[in-house]
């Protein structure tokens, strides 16, 4: 069993930043694939980014390149989420998953991941 808890959302004026962390407990953390999803009001769950269990693969949504960065630090169990150059479309839940699977493939979708956070609410101003 793995449990996830989100935590630096909060409310940004466009063009500011946040550092979203997932802190992770539970079984081997280190071994998995991190993603980050976010979810809009009345929209769906969306990739965001992720990262395999070395760090050395990331991948990214087209919407957020350049601007979001996603690392880990495997001895603190914890993922982090740079966001950079916010937009009032950032705006969502932003959620952490991961997969009790070793590999080297960074899932896209939903259904891939079997662990979740509570998700950390970020709001952009315009």
């Amino acid at each position: 069993q793995v449990q996830l808890v989100e935590s630096g959302g909060g409310l940004v004026q466009a063009g500011g930043s946040l550092r979203l962390s997932c802190a992770a407990s539970g079984r081997t953390f280190s071994s998995y694939t991190v993603g980050w999803f976010r979810q809009a009001p009345g929209k769906e769950r969306e990739f965001v980014a992720g990262i395999i269990w070395s760090g050395d693969r990331t991948v990214y949504a087209d919407s957020v390149k350049g601007r979001f960065t996603v690392s880990r630090d495997n001895p603190k169990n914890t993922v982090y989420l740079q966001m950079n150059s916010l937009k009032p479309e950032d705006t969502a839940v932003y959620y952490c998953a991961t997969r009790a699977a070793v590999g080297w493939v960074v899932p896209t979708t939903t259904p891939q991941y079997g662990y979740w956070g509570q998700g950390t609410q970020v709001t952009v101003s315009s």
